[in-house]
């Protein structure tokens, strides 16, 4: 236990700072898709668009980050995070502020998204992930739940903020401040911090002389075909699709849920703040419980307990306790579920393939990230309500969680030989 301390100790030591540009990072990822809702009443109020419309840009963007996450996953395995992130975080400051431009025609809007999509996925968790699971191995469970704070710390500050700069300086500004305010406190901080496994080796290399001898080192973990057939993998992609379609469909909608049903909009902003601060705990507490117990025990507990958010917005909504309660288990579940599958997969799949694996991982997430806000304005458009969507998202959490409850022990890739590819 005291080896197992002190290896953690140093890992901190050395990995800090990667942690905190990752964390920066994820956030980043995460700010326009939080200040979604906030911009739904006044660009219908400005264009005239029906819900469905307004909901499809981001299952637009994240189905591109789809499509492009396993071959972006690869370049990382090649190149590491921080060649690819730096740049990607300058490309994204700029896409969000495009957004301003917005003209009203539809087809600018869907034309925009894509572009946004293309350009987002040079930011998307795989970067982050990748980075903080090849620094960290002992403490590797904490290190992704600090790490998965950005969008807890996107979702308890952007509501607030989102609503102040859209009532004070209307809704073209707040896509600017958040393009170039958030994106330039991320881009300071990866600047200084991000670094990961080949810039460490590349550094180890330059100071031994040998650049071009220097022999490739081959991690423990499944090969690419030896991942196709793992049924643990396909359990954790079934839940991680499931939970994060009807979870990201809610987080999307849950503003217009609460001002249509009498909420002030400040208020509303308020609430979704208290499901960002839970989100935060809820981090840091499943990365403590990962490192301690069987992850999948916990990751199922944190799938399943969604529901219960779920079925009070279908019947409880006129209760503001039982409102609090389930934003806040809402929010404590919201950003772990990131986390979890990102640990889950680097634990079944070991590091030789992550970056490729956790791509194709991360591209079923992005996928039901992008159907999710889309069906949930799709019920809402054909039946006036969001009842049949938040029944249907009850469901869908309680089978994420049984999927993960069912999953075997992990391997234990210390005992693993290396081979060569």
């Amino acid at each position: 236990m005291a080896t197992a301390t002190g290896g953690a100790l140093q890992e901190w030591k050395r990995g800090w700072a990667v942690v905190v540009a990752a964390m920066a990072g994820f956030s980043f990822f995460s700010v326009l898709l939080s200040a979604t809702g906030l911009f739904i009443e006044p660009l219908e109020r400005a264009f005239g668009w029906d819900r469905a419309t307004l909901s499809i840009g981001p299952a637009i963007a994240t189905a591109v980050t789809a499509l492009l996450s396993p071959f972006y996953g690869a370049l990382i395995d090649r190149f590491g995070s921080r060649r690819l992130g730096l740049p990607g975080v300058v490309a994204t400051m700029a896409a969000t502020c495009m957004f301003a431009f917005a003209s009203g025609s539809k087809t600018q809007w869907v034309v925009m998204w894509v572009v946004f999509g293309l350009i987002l996925t040079s930011i998307k968790s795989t970067i982050w992930t990748t980075a903080v699971a090849g620094t960290f191995s002992k403490g590797r469970g904490l290190a992704l739940g600090l790490a998965v704070t950005g969008p807890a710390i996107a979702q308890t500050l952007v509501p607030p903020l989102g609503n102040f700069l859209i009532e004070s300086f209307g809704w073209r500004a707040a896509y600017l401040w958040f393009g170039l305010g958030w994106g330039g406190v991320t881009l300071l901080l990866c600047w200084l911090f991000l670094a990961d496994a080949h810039d460490r080796k590349a550094r180890a290399t330059q100071a031994a002389g040998a650049l071009e001898s220097a022999a490739r080192v081959v991690l423990p973990g499944l090969r690419k075909r030896e991942a196709l057939r793992s049924v643990a993998l396909l359990q954790v992609a079934v839940s991680s699709f499931v939970v994060m379609m009807m979870t990201i469909g809610l987080s999307i909608h849950l503003f217009p849920i609460l001002t249509e049903a009498g909420v002030a909009r400040a208020d509303a902003a308020w609430l979704l703040s208290l499901g960002g601060i839970a989100g935060i705990v809820g981090k840091l507490v499943t990365g403590a419980l990962l490192d301690r117990f069987r992850p999948n025990w916990t990751g199922s507990l944190t799938m399943g307990v969604t529901a219960v958010t779920f079925v009070v917005l279908a019947r409880f909504l006129d209760s503001m306790p039982a409102l609090i309660g389930a934003l806040i288990i809402n929010g404590y579940a919201a950003g772990s579920k990131t986390q979890i599958t990102a640990f889950l997969t680097a634990g079944y799949a070991g590091m030789r393939n992550f970056g490729m694996i956790y791509g194709a991982m991360s591209a079923l997430v992005a996928l039901a990230s992008g159907l999710g806000p889309w069906i949930a304005g799709r019920v809402y458009d054909a039946t006036g309500g969001y009842e049949p969507f938040l029944w249907t998202g009850a469901v869908g959490c309680v089978v994420g969680g049984a999927l993960l409850l069912a999953l075997p022990p992990m391997p234990k890739w210390e005992e693993a030989r290396p081979q060569a590819d």
